[in-house]
């Protein structure tokens, strides 16, 4: 593979490794947002725990998402990823609100699916499958 692609797989991998896993974090901190505030009111009337408590398992999903992309398993963590934003997008367009925000996921969704499949073909020139 060559350094251009090599180094864009890098630049995408530590981006959506790193953002998903400190966005997890933050949702027991509440330093970059208020986190509940991205909630669906009509998601708020089914879940049967308090907002808090919601986000918090949240987070944990984007903190083992993020270390997925960071970590051996890339692929399948931006997979994870791509579709986590897309429903994070939908979510938000279906509140009426935060469109910026859902525009702006839909782009790193995109961003998640080019890591995937940057991955997929680092893979198949590391196994010989295609020439490097």
């Amino acid at each position: 593979m060559n350094d251009k692609m090599n180094s864009s797989w890098w630049a995408l991998r530590i981006g959506l490794g790193a953002a998903p896993f400190l966005a997890g974090l933050d949702k027991y901190f509440n330093l970059l947002a208020k986190w509940e505030l991205y909630l669906n009111p009509l998601a708020l009337r089914l879940i049967p725990v308090s907002p808090a408590t919601f986000m918090h398992a949240i987070g944990l999903v984007e903190m083992a998402v993020g270390l997925a992309i960071l970590t051996r398993w890339t692929r399948l963590g931006a997979y994870v990823a791509a579709a986590w934003l897309v429903g994070i997008a939908l979510n938000l367009l279906a509140m009426g609100a935060f469109l910026d925000v859902a525009v702006r996921d839909l782009l790193l969704a995109l961003a998640a699916l080019t890591l995937a499949q940057l991955t997929e073909a680092r893979q198949a020139v590391a196994e010989g499958r295609i020439p490097g």
